[in-house]
């Protein structure tokens, strides 16, 4: 029998999981959920399954084994402790929520229910990702030292005119950081391990009517005592691809997109060369530099995999909740350094209070 996902929520965002589904051998959309009827018949007559305006009912059809959540990202909670609820697997996009309690929520509720939790971040699964990751555990950059990661796109006002929330506390929790610099933290921490100190800048310089960030900057501690730095915007016009650089006293790796720019190590091996020259030219879209829908599908594909293939053998999905928290949280004690002008130290032992979204 078919695996039959059910979206909730039909913006933009859902034809990627649609996407991802249509690759899954034994899997399918059975079932899509808005509350407006109108994306939901969209979406339904796109991929041909059924359209829900009830998120209850949805949750009640029988073919419905895992719900994908792409709500605004203020708006995971609801759904996806509901779908927990009624037994469902919840794949959530990224962020996993906008501020830790609401994270915490879904993790309890899943955890409670018996059903397995995965956060959606599609670059942790790209293959020169995946070899960045294996050189870090197999310890070629010797003591780890640097660690960055750049996002400096761009979002026209229409952008964040297009969608209420979008850009507003509430719904988007945060601006280029939390949106969609939020990849890039989490592949950071990934790749360099817990962060235990931040200090920060942010500021809105180059768009109007909007409550969050368009500009941050940020210095990081690692746990490991490496140092590191976090460069998000989305005014820098035209846009770039996203940039992470790991160093160390063995080796130096950078990665743009899904492309090894750099693979230099004190200690190279047979394969590296050729290795550099096969990753050199993998990115094949524009990577959301300029236009959020300028990504691809295969990372979803492969995350959905990874989740189907934990919750036939009972183990936990690669990201799960917890690891989906981790770069919220991060991001929330960036926001919170910035705010005050001081040093914030991790782990956080609650949600910070941020003066400028309590105004709103």
């Amino acid at each position: 029998m078919a695996t039959g996902f059910g979206i909730i929520g039909c913006g933009m965002i859902a034809n990627f999981h649609c996407k991802a589904v249509a690759d899954i051998r034994n899997a399918k959309v059975a079932a899509c959920f808005d509350t407006r009827p109108e994306a939901a018949d969209r979406l339904a007559a796109q991929v041909g399954c059924r359209a829900y305006y009830d998120l209850d009912a949805m949750l009640a059809d029988p073919e419905v084994h895992v719900v994908t959540i792409g709500t605004p990202s203020g708006a995971h909670m609801e759904p996806a402790v509901a779908a927990a609820k009624a037994g469902k697997h919840v794949i959530v996009e990224k962020p996993l929520e906008v501020t830790l309690k609401r994270c915490d929520a879904i993790i309890k509720a899943c955890q409670a229910s018996g059903v397995t939790l995965a956060t959606i971040f599609p670059s942790r699964f790209h293959e020169s990702s995946q070899l960045l990751k294996r050189a870090v555990d197999q310890g070629r950059f010797g003591r780890l030292t640097i660690g960055d990661a750049y996002v400096k796109w761009f979002r026209t006002q229409e952008y964040y005119d297009s969608g209420a929330w979008r850009g507003t506390w509430a719904l988007d929790g945060g601006g280029a950081l939390m949106n969609q610099a939020i990849h890039s933290v989490d592949l950071l921490l990934w790749l360099m391990g817990p962060v235990v100190e931040v200090t920060a800048h942010t500021a809105m310089l180059a768009h109007e009517r909007i409550e969050v960030e368009d500009v941050a900057m940020a210095t990081l501690r690692f746990a490991n005592g490496a140092l590191g730095v976090i460069e998000a915007t989305t005014a820098a016009f035209p846009g770039a691809l996203k940039r992470i650089e790991i160093h160390g006293s063995g080796g130096s790796a950078v990665l743009e997109e899904e492309d090894l720019k750099t693979w230099s190590f004190a200690k190279p091996t047979a394969r590296d060369k050729a290795l550099l020259e096969r990753m050199a030219g993998k990115t094949q879209t524009g990577g959301g530099a300029a236009d959020p829908a300028a990504i691809g599908h295969h990372g979803h594909t492969a995350m959905f995999k990874d989740v189907l293939k934990a919750i036939a053998g009972g183990a936990s999905p690669q990201i799960d909740g917890p690891e989906g928290r981790r770069s919220v949280e991060v991001i929330l004690a960036i926001y919170k350094a910035a705010e005050t002008g001081r040093s914030v130290t991790l782990p956080l032992s609650s949600d910070p209070v941020l003066k400028a979204k309590a105004k709103r």
